[in-house]
């Protein structure tokens, strides 16, 4: 008896090492034999620039522009007694800026009355070629039929320069202003129904085929569809065009004469009043670069982008 008992009890008091396998749990071992992940570094942060070095590059190199353009002048001047140096020709545009509206005769104007019958004139040239352009270049963009019909007219008449019809404007009109008025529009017109025709044939198919299942009126189509998509092309053709009346304005002022800039720069050329002419030349390039600006302003203000998930 106390031999089966001493058998038990060795039985019982075997120590754990001896024991068979034990399974471990199904987790576990997939744990185990699971690769550990690759760890990747995260991206880092772009560098940011120094606050000194962008306002270094935003000043310091149109600085250094213009005063390589005053050194290039200052050096021509030196060499040619006719020409005026920028120090005599800043001397003469601070005169002629401390009064610039004054008004001793229709010939004898200040430069600032000037600049504005020439604005005017493209204001009004501008916007009659806005008010026919843009309508005509969505109906060629939307119908095949007028697309097909003035594509050889614009192909022809968009080269010619706009001084070439000048002269039928003076025979048409009898008259210096509504002809040059007349040449502004007939330059200005071309790049606004390009570029609106340009975006009424790239609104996306499934725009129109939505609205053929919504059965939308042409109407809807217009303002709600082709108008959107459509609106920063045809502000590039705006910008387009301003900058264009702008040239044509002052070529065609020196051919017709009156009040204007183009004229005034003629008549200072008459004069030899060389300093005047550039300050004319400055005051040319400052106000197209206005228009250009606000124009690119309105055009970004009213232009979307996709933006990525």
């Amino acid at each position: 008896m106390s031999a089966v008992v001493e058998s038990i009890m060795g039985d019982n008091a075997k120590p754990a090492g001896n024991a068979g396998p034990v399974e471990r749990p199904q987790a576990a071992n997939e744990a185990q034999a699971a690769p550990a992940a690759p760890v990747t570094a995260a991206p880092r942060a772009p560098r940011k620039k120094p606050l000194g070095a962008s306002a270094f590059m935003r000043i310091v190199p149109p600085v250094l522009g213009v005063a390589v353009l005053v050194l290039i002048w200052q050096i021509i001047a030196a060499k040619n007694s006719s020409f005026p140096t920028p120090w005599a020709t800043l001397q003469e545009a601070m005169s002629m800026f401390s009064d610039p509206f004054y008004r001793n005769s229709p010939n004898d104007q200040g430069i600032g009355w000037n600049v504005l019958a020439s604005l005017q004139r493209v204001g009004v040239g501008f916007g009659l070629a806005a008010l026919v352009g843009i309508p005509l270049g969505f109906a060629i963009g939307r119908v095949q039929f007028l697309s097909a019909m003035f594509s050889p007219i614009i192909s022809l008449l968009k080269p010619v320069s706009p001084l070439a019809w000048l002269p039928i404007g003076l025979l048409v009109f009898k008259s210096a202003n509504p002809a040059a008025i007349w040449s502004i529009f007939i330059c200005s017109i071309w790049p606004m129904i390009i570029n609106t025709a340009v975006g009424v044939q790239r609104v996306p198919q499934d725009y129109m085929n939505v609205a053929r299942v919504l059965n939308l009126s042409e109407w809807k189509i217009l303002t709600k569809i082709l108008f959107p998509s459509v609106l920063p092309y045809m502000l590039t053709g705006v910008r387009l065009s301003i900058g264009t009346a702008w040239l044509v304005i002052v070529a065609a002022e020196m051919l017709t004469g009156g009040v204007g800039i183009g004229f005034w720069v003629w008549d200072e050329w008459n004069n030899l009043n060389v300093p005047h002419i550039i300050i004319a030349i400055v005051v040319i390039g400052v106000v197209g670069l206005i228009l250009e600006q606000a124009l690119v302003a309105l055009a970004k203000a009213f232009t979307y982008e996709q933006v990525s998930n």
